[in-house]
Protein backbone atom coordinates (compact mmCIF):
# COMPACT_ATOMS: atom_id res chain seq x y z
CA UNK A 1 0.00 0.00 0.00
CA UNK A 2 1.40 3.49 -1.22
CA UNK A 3 1.80 6.10 1.91
CA UNK A 4 0.74 9.22 0.39
CA UNK A 5 -0.23 12.64 1.91
CA UNK A 6 -0.23 16.23 0.55
CA UNK A 7 0.19 19.64 2.20
CA UNK A 8 -0.16 23.14 0.83
CA UNK A 9 1.52 25.83 3.34
CA UNK A 10 0.94 29.17 3.29
CA UNK A 11 3.91 31.85 3.34
CA UNK A 12 3.18 34.52 6.16
CA UNK A 13 4.90 37.83 4.90
CA UNK A 14 7.10 39.23 7.07
CA UNK A 15 8.07 42.75 7.64
CA UNK A 16 10.19 42.88 5.07
CA UNK A 17 7.66 41.10 2.82
CA UNK A 18 5.07 43.77 3.61
CA UNK A 19 7.33 46.73 2.84
CA UNK A 20 8.59 45.69 -0.27
CA UNK A 21 4.74 45.15 -1.29
CA UNK A 22 4.08 48.63 -0.07
CA UNK A 23 7.32 50.11 -1.92
CA UNK A 24 6.37 48.41 -5.02
CA UNK A 25 3.06 49.61 -5.01
CA UNK A 26 3.75 52.96 -4.17
CA UNK A 27 6.64 52.74 -6.71
CA UNK A 28 5.30 51.71 -9.31
CA UNK A 29 2.11 53.57 -9.26
CA UNK A 30 4.17 57.01 -9.24
CA UNK A 31 6.08 55.61 -11.99
CA UNK A 32 3.24 55.02 -13.97
CA UNK A 33 1.43 58.45 -13.02
CA UNK A 34 4.60 60.44 -13.95
CA UNK A 35 5.08 58.66 -17.10
CA UNK A 36 1.10 58.86 -18.02
CA UNK A 37 1.76 62.84 -17.63
CA UNK A 38 4.79 63.17 -19.80
CA UNK A 39 2.44 61.38 -22.27
CA UNK A 40 -0.52 63.51 -21.88
CA UNK A 41 1.80 67.02 -21.68
CA UNK A 42 3.14 65.57 -24.71
CA UNK A 43 -0.18 65.42 -26.76
CA UNK A 44 -0.14 68.86 -28.15
CA UNK A 45 3.28 68.18 -29.90
CA UNK A 46 2.39 65.58 -31.87
CA UNK A 47 5.97 63.65 -31.34
CA UNK A 48 6.29 60.32 -30.79
CA UNK A 49 6.96 60.72 -27.14
CA UNK A 50 3.29 60.79 -25.92
CA UNK A 51 3.37 57.41 -27.35
CA UNK A 52 6.47 56.13 -26.21
CA UNK A 53 5.51 57.72 -22.62
CA UNK A 54 1.80 55.69 -23.33
CA UNK A 55 3.55 52.30 -23.81
CA UNK A 56 5.90 52.58 -20.94
CA UNK A 57 3.17 53.76 -18.51
CA UNK A 58 1.42 50.18 -19.11
CA UNK A 59 4.83 48.66 -18.89
CA UNK A 60 5.23 50.02 -15.47
CA UNK A 61 2.20 49.12 -14.49
CA UNK A 62 2.14 45.70 -15.63
CA UNK A 63 5.71 45.01 -14.30
CA UNK A 64 4.54 46.48 -10.89
CA UNK A 65 1.58 44.54 -10.95
CA UNK A 66 3.76 41.45 -11.78
CA UNK A 67 5.77 41.83 -8.65
CA UNK A 68 3.81 42.77 -6.10
CA UNK A 69 2.09 39.56 -7.30
CA UNK A 70 5.02 37.51 -6.72
CA UNK A 71 4.94 38.17 -3.32
CA UNK A 72 2.18 35.70 -2.85
CA UNK A 73 4.04 32.36 -1.74
CA UNK A 74 2.50 28.73 -1.17
CA UNK A 75 4.95 25.51 -0.75
CA UNK A 76 3.94 22.22 -1.60
CA UNK A 77 4.72 19.14 0.39
CA UNK A 78 4.21 15.61 -1.17
CA UNK A 79 4.91 12.79 0.76
CA UNK A 80 5.29 9.82 -1.15
CA UNK A 81 6.48 6.09 -0.06
CA UNK A 82 9.25 7.59 2.26
CA UNK A 83 10.00 10.64 0.13
CA UNK A 84 9.13 14.19 1.03
CA UNK A 85 9.02 16.55 -2.02
CA UNK A 86 8.98 20.25 -1.41
CA UNK A 87 7.45 22.85 -4.28
CA UNK A 88 7.74 26.34 -3.94
CA UNK A 89 4.55 28.06 -5.51
CA UNK A 90 4.89 31.44 -6.12
CA UNK A 91 1.54 33.66 -7.14
CA UNK A 92 -0.65 30.56 -7.77
CA UNK A 93 1.42 30.34 -11.53
CA UNK A 94 4.80 29.46 -11.34
CA UNK A 95 6.31 26.38 -9.23
CA UNK A 96 10.08 25.36 -8.50
CA UNK A 97 10.86 22.26 -7.22
CA UNK A 98 13.10 23.07 -4.16
CA UNK A 99 14.27 19.59 -2.64
CA UNK A 100 13.26 15.53 -2.80
CA UNK A 101 14.67 14.10 0.41
CA UNK A 102 14.17 10.50 1.67
CA UNK A 103 12.75 10.58 4.92
CA UNK A 104 14.84 7.48 5.80
CA UNK A 105 18.27 9.04 5.43
CA UNK A 106 17.78 12.25 8.04
CA UNK A 107 20.28 12.40 10.45
CA UNK A 108 18.12 14.87 12.59
CA UNK A 109 14.54 15.66 13.05
CA UNK A 110 12.60 17.73 15.56
CA UNK A 111 11.16 20.84 16.50
CA UNK A 112 13.13 23.58 15.04
CA UNK A 113 13.93 25.62 17.84
CA UNK A 114 15.55 23.09 19.38
CA UNK A 115 17.73 22.46 16.48
CA UNK A 116 21.15 22.61 16.97
CA UNK A 117 23.03 25.70 15.16
CA UNK A 118 23.51 25.74 11.27
CA UNK A 119 26.96 25.08 10.54
CA UNK A 120 28.65 27.48 7.96
CA UNK A 121 28.71 24.36 5.40
CA UNK A 122 25.09 23.81 5.76
CA UNK A 123 22.58 24.66 3.17
CA UNK A 124 19.64 25.82 4.52
CA UNK A 125 15.92 25.64 2.57
CA UNK A 126 13.40 27.78 4.44
CA UNK A 127 9.95 26.67 3.46
CA UNK A 128 7.93 27.30 6.33
CA UNK A 129 4.45 29.29 6.97
CA UNK A 130 7.22 32.12 9.10
CA UNK A 131 5.00 30.93 12.15
CA UNK A 132 7.78 29.78 14.40
CA UNK A 133 5.53 27.20 17.27
CA UNK A 134 4.74 24.99 13.57
CA UNK A 135 8.20 25.00 12.24
CA UNK A 136 10.43 21.54 12.59
CA UNK A 137 13.56 20.80 11.07
CA UNK A 138 15.22 18.15 8.91
CA UNK A 139 19.05 17.39 8.57
CA UNK A 140 20.21 15.32 5.67
CA UNK A 141 23.07 15.29 2.95
CA UNK A 142 22.05 16.44 -0.52
CA UNK A 143 24.01 15.18 -3.87
CA UNK A 144 23.24 18.55 -5.02
CA UNK A 145 23.66 21.04 -1.82
CA UNK A 146 25.93 18.94 0.42
CA UNK A 147 24.92 18.73 4.49
CA UNK A 148 21.52 20.55 4.60
CA UNK A 149 18.79 21.29 6.42
CA UNK A 150 15.06 21.66 5.52
CA UNK A 151 12.59 24.18 7.59
CA UNK A 152 8.93 23.29 7.13
CA UNK A 153 5.76 23.62 8.78
CA UNK A 154 3.84 19.95 8.23
CA UNK A 155 0.50 19.53 10.00
CA UNK A 156 -0.42 16.40 12.31
CA UNK A 157 -1.21 14.40 9.31
CA UNK A 158 1.97 15.23 7.44
CA UNK A 159 4.12 14.10 10.85
CA UNK A 160 2.09 11.20 11.05
CA UNK A 161 2.95 9.93 7.69
CA UNK A 162 6.85 11.27 8.21
CA UNK A 163 7.06 9.59 11.50
CA UNK A 164 6.38 5.97 9.93
CA UNK A 165 9.78 6.45 7.55
CA UNK A 166 11.73 8.12 10.10
CA UNK A 167 14.69 6.15 11.26
CA UNK A 168 14.05 4.18 14.51
CA UNK A 169 16.39 6.70 16.65
CA UNK A 170 14.74 9.73 15.58
CA UNK A 171 10.87 8.72 15.89
CA UNK A 172 10.68 10.41 19.51
CA UNK A 173 11.41 13.72 18.48
CA UNK A 174 7.98 13.91 16.27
Amino acid sequence: MDNFAEQLVFKHPTSSDKAKKIFLIVGGGIMTAILLLIAVLSLGSGSLLSLAGILLAAATGFGSYHLVSETYVEYEYTFTNGELDIDKIIAKKKRVELVTVDVKKLKAFGKYGEASEETEDMTVIFSSDNIASHEYYADFDHEEYGSSRLVFSPDSRMLDMLATALPRALRQNK
